[in-house]
């Protein structure tokens, strides 16, 4: 076989792996522009899996290792966190380096010592220890101090000199409130985890001023309306909604997508459809909640702009410019779907 055969064999193989044309693989060989990111990133993968060695002028040097720690990946919105956050970190050359906790296995504190080991130039951290209110932010002032740059998101502390990116999640609580009201909901409840977190607290803020204001219905009886789990998955939505149907609420607002899920299944066991009987909020927008059953009514975190921006101010402490000491606040999105309908009619009230 001469060389242009094998030149067009080769094509041909890289080709139908990363399922491009052979003109659009030469494109991405010859470094050529015109070819989106994920087409080139495909046929660079392709290239690796065959075990063909890239071009020299596609060999980007990695400016570094950046550490990347995540609470868990079985609820989905951290891996479209992570995923997000890594692909920001290669477009700047850096090499990303996940590390996820599970119960039992490795802690934060733990993979904090392993990234440093590893001489990272920095470190993301999602829902980390610092959303817990109770937890010793001494181990994040250790770290500035080195000094080593970090990023913190969902879960702001003054106490900490770095830059924070947070959801508004005082903003969802209003908004999923507002919602419900305007649909006739009055007896609207809310379920979440621990809130000796900060995103929770914030949230529960969110959903007293948006009730008093909207409903009336006084503080001190919001209380029963409230409902708390030791966990935030599925489980733990359904026993939080299980107390609050109870209580005759005709709502619930969740503090994860997946607790809605359990809301969902707590309001079916009693017999109530949802949304006639129950209507239902969660928070994230994680993938896949289009196309639950029924589709969920939710808050949406902007995943991609809060991964760009805490990239970018991470990049910045790395190269020595300051990024402010302070929160950036991404607003969420009230993305409505399925889940949700107008109370029934004896219990509606006026919006």
């Amino acid at each position: 076989m001469g060389y242009c055969s094998r030149m067009r064999a080769r094509l041909s193989d890289i080709a139908q792996q990363a399922q491009v044309s052979e003109a659009t693989v030469s494109r991405v060989l010859n470094d050529r522009p015109g070819v989106a990111v994920d087409t080139r990133q495909a046929v660079l993968t392709a290239l690796d899996v065959l075990g063909y060695e890239r071009p020299a002028r596609l060999r980007k040097r990695s400016a570094g290792l950046v550490g990347l720690i995540v609470p868990e990946l079985n609820n989905p919105i951290f891996p479209a966190f992570a995923q997000e956050i890594e692909s920001s970190l290669s477009q700047t050359g850096y090499t990303p380096v996940l590390c996820t906790q599970t119960p039992g296995g490795v802690t934060e504190d733990e993979y904090v010592e392993m990234l440093l080991d590893r001489q990272v130039s920095g470190i993301v951290f999602v829902s980390g220890l610092h959303a817990d209110t109770t937890a010793d932010l001494e181990r994040y002032r250790r770290l500035t101090a080195r000094p080593l740059p970090i990023v913190l998101i969902n879960g702001y502390t003054p106490d900490v000199d770095a830059p924070f990116i947070s959801c508004d999640d005082r903003e969802a609580g209003e908004l999923a409130v507002s919602h419900l009201v305007a649909l006739g909901h009055r007896r609207i409840g809310f379920v979440s985890g621990p809130d000796r977190f900060t995103p929770v607290r914030r949230k529960i803020d969110g959903y007293r001023a948006a009730m008093r204001r909207l409903t009336g219905i006084p503080d001190a009886d919001l209380d029963a309306l409230i409902s708390l789990s030791l966990l935030f998955g599925v489980e733990g939505g359904d026993a939080a909604t299980t107390r609050l149907l109870d209580a005759g609420v005709t709502a619930i607002i969740s503090g994860s997508d997946l607790m809605a899920l359990g809301a969902v299944r707590a309001g079916r066991r009693r017999g109530l459809s949802v949304p006639g009987d129950l209507s239902v909020v969660g928070f994230d927008d994680s993938p896949l909640t289009a196309f639950t059953d029924p589709p969920l009514t939710t808050l949406r975190q902007p995943v991609s702009p809060m991964a760009v921006a805490a990239v970018r101010a991470l990049v910045d402490e790395i190269n020595g410019h300051a990024a402010p000491r302070s929160e950036y606040v991404f607003r969420p999105e009230l993305v409505v779907r399925g889940s949700t309908a107008a109370a029934r009619a004896s219990l509606a009230v006026p919006a």
